[in-house]
């Protein structure tokens, strides 16, 4: 397959790189952005070409990658020449926008698919290095998917297929991933610096337990992971937390809470958790 993009973010340069340092039947085409250093770095960054419009890389290419912010999707999709995507895969790379954003892209002959890595990128220049362990979602016509879960097979990446009505939840499931953990760590890492850490101190003292808990979550799931004082049913323990947070601690801790208790009675069933639950819910 020859793939170009429009666009030359961190996304489609680290794709690009990916793609073209490997093994597989995939040869990257080259490059168009607005932002035409970016275009020519792109190029160079996975030794393809620098193209000056968008009709050239989509002539170039099977599949075309719109690797652009996702509040432009849809309008450079609108500008491009229709007349020139018959036969072509048209892709974009957000994890909120579905397929349909291709407006009547199949009247036109062309298959529309929204390929997502579960996946952050911090920059353009070695992140690619990290993708051959990433999971991508696919999303879109038959025909595009069924050759995309080729050439990913062929990568050594996992798929899933997913229904582009669920590409607003699934997203938000992947922001609360990464994103949302990232509040719940900076909220455990300040309460310790009001307990006397320095923040270097906060971030390394709890390295272990933060590590060692998200990987056993990974390998053997939430419930066989949940240990502490909800788990135990330790309602004098979580009276005493409860006592000394702030309001904005408090809400973090309660919002939390009320879902470590469900997970806790599918845990142990035996256990009668209506203590836990009367308090969380203050």
């Amino acid at each position: 397959m020859k793939v170009g993009f429009i666009g030359a973010g961190k996304a489609g340069c680290s794709l690009g790189k990916y793609f073209s340092v490997s093994k597989a039947d995939v040869e990257v085409t080259g490059y168009y952005s607005l932002m035409e250093e970016e275009a020519i770095w792109a190029a160079r960054f996975t030794d393809s070409h620098y193209f000056r419009n968008a009709e050239d890389v989509i002539a170039a290419s099977d599949s075309v990658i719109l690797s652009t912010p996702d509040g432009v999707i849809q309008n450079v999709w609108d500008e491009l020449d229709k007349g020139k995507v018959s036969g072509k895969i048209i892709c974009h790379l957000s994890g909120s926008l579905s397929s349909d954003v291709f407006s009547k892209c199949g009247d036109y002959g062309a298959y529309p698919i929204s390929i997502h890595p579960m996946f952050a990128f911090s920059d353009k220049e070695s992140v690619y290095q990290q993708l051959k362990n990433v999971s991508f979602t696919l999303e879109g016509h038959a025909h595009a998917v069924a050759l995309w879960q080729e050439i990913f097979a062929e990568l050594g990446n996992a798929t899933v297929q997913i229904d582009q009505c669920v590409k607003p939840k699934y997203h938000a499931a992947a922001s609360i991933l990464s994103n949302h953990v990232i509040a719940v760590l900076a909220t455990g890492f300040e309460m310790l610096m009001e307990c006397g850490f320095t923040e270097k101190e906060a971030r390394s003292f709890s390295q272990v337990l933060v590590r060692e808990n998200v990987e056993h979550v990974i390998a053997e799931g939430a419930v066989e992971a949940l240990t502490g004082p909800i788990e135990r049913g330790d309602v004098d323990t979580i009276l005493k937390h409860l006592a000394v947070l702030d309001e904005e601690q408090k809400g973090l801790y309660l919002a939390c809470g009320k879902k470590l208790t469900e997970i806790a009675k599918h845990k142990n069933p035996e256990r009668n958790y209506e203590k836990m639950e009367a308090l969380l819910q203050a």
